[in-house]
């Protein structure tokens, strides 16, 4: 008998997913738990695999469509089953809207042709539909508050869906005009960008951007319209923090633990968001949500992209922790086994260009957070330091750190403050290891 591989549920508000890549194809063999196919969701990439072993007979969703949760994409067959069986027990799974439609046209007719197609669609909603709907739980708490259905809202974000902007933007709309009306005014308020023109003879490729690359440029663009981005940059003396990991990395190694400045900037990070809990926050309309926990993100360059896993209670981690907690993520970032949960629910993102030597960077808020923290390269130059004996010049090992915020809720004064905090913790080198 033949075993349905179904789009699993990868978190509470995901309503669908992308196949990215099939590992398998028709006709291979596969066994239990052995990655089948790659997906790719709002909130994470994920390999998925095989609930049975036997033969994969057939693949009923292609590269690149997005299909709902529980849909089927594939099946496989036991080892000598003939795969021309698998069609025919699932063809009601495959189409599951066939019997709904059906029935309309026994029902009476309406007096002009629109009722039988709002009957169809409220029978059984469309991808299309079900996309619009599916939004973020802020989204559909603005809607519920202000008796506003989504599903005649035009979403600007990824796959149609509404972003919160979008419905701030309809209810913010004149009510005089019918209700279909504001659609396209949301949708003509950010003008598609001109197509590109090439000269005779210009040699160039084209290629479609990736589902993660695509849901990063929506994420990026919604975030610097959404956040007042202001970036404050510091520098800052990581010479005593450079001793302790040199002279701790050996015995750190040895119990599984790879150590580097990050779990020293996490910590320093931690003590600052408890004396000022502002940058721990989120915005929700008119309302400051104050996290309780400090859930750290810490951003992830893939060869395919940039994925945020979040490090929860990070503050009830010593050093130790927080290094084998960082590698772990890291490692599972790259091999695509994170889980949506550990990249769902932080509340301050850390991201590291400094690893590929930039002297530091300016980067966009991760939404719904309040800051993001920048790490620069850690450099030894010469600069002057007080001693007992005047002022001297010594080799340090320097780097910037640039913390970008959100003006609408957090000061200047306030922003600085914090990373002073974060300089006096990280300069001091008291760090219990």
């Amino acid at each position: 008998m033949a075993v349905d591989v179904v789009m699993p549920q990868m978190g509470e508000s995901i309503a669908e997913g992308t196949i990215s890549r099939w590992i398998k194809k028709v006709g291979d063999k596969v066994t239990r738990d052995e990655p089948l196919l790659e997906i790719s969701t709002d909130k994470v990439d994920a390999e998925i695999p095989a609930p049975s072993a036997g033969v994969l007979a057939e693949i009923l969703a292609k590269e690149g469509e997005t299909v709902a949760v529980n849909s089927v994409v594939a099946r496989i067959a036991a080892e000598g089953e003939a795969t021309a069986q698998a069609p025919s027990k699932a063809e009601p799974l495959a189409t599951p809207a066939a019997a709904p439609v059906a029935a309309v046209p026994t029902q009476p007719a309406a007096p002009t042709p629109a009722a039988p197609v709002v009957a169809a669609s409220a029978a059984e909603p469309t991808v299309e539909d079900r996309r619009r709907e599916k939004s973020s739980p802020l989204v559909r708490k603005i809607a519920a508050e202000n008796n506003v259905d989504i599903s005649q809202i035009a979403g600007s974000g990824l796959s149609g869906r509404v972003t919160k902007n979008d419905i701030l933007t309809y209810i913010e709309q004149p009510r005089t005009s019918a209700p279909a009306a504001p659609a396209p005014v949301a949708a003509a308020s950010v003008p598609p960008p001109p197509a590109m023109t090439f000269a005779p003879g210009e040699r160039f490729r084209v290629e479609p951007m990736s589902v993660m690359r695509k849901k990063i440029a929506d994420h990026m663009v919604s975030s610097k319209r959404t956040s007042a981005h202001v970036s404050t940059v510091w520098e800052l003396d990581f010479t005593e923090i450079d001793r302790l990991r040199r002279r701790n990395k050996e015995s750190y190694a040895e119990r599984g633990a790879k150590l580097t400045f990050l779990p020293f900037i996490v910590h320093a990070i931690m003590r600052g968001l408890r004396q000022f809990p502002v940058l721990n926050a989120s915005i929700d309309g008119d309302n400051v949500v104050y996290h309780n926990e400090i859930n750290i993100g810490i951003a992830v360059a893939l060869d395919w992209g940039l994925i945020v896993p979040v490090l929860r209670n990070a503050d009830e981690k010593n050093i130790l922790g927080l290094a084998r907690a960082i590698n772990d993520l890291g490692e599972r970032a790259r091999g695509k086994k994170l889980n949506p949960s550990e990249v769902q629910g932080g509340t301050f993102t850390i991201t590291n260009p400094g690893i590929y030597g930039g002297l530091y960077g300016l980067p966009i808020i991760n939404q719904p957070q309040v800051a993001i923290l920048g790490v620069g390269g850690v450099k030894k130059r010469p600069v002057v330091i007080e001693t007992d004996d005047g002022d001297a010049i010594a080799i340090r090992s320097m780097c910037h750190l640039s913390l970008t915020f959100d003006h609408r809720l957090i000061d200047g004064a306030v922003a600085d403050q914090f990373m002073a905090e974060i300089t006096k913790t990280i300069e001091g080198g008291q760090f219990s290891l």
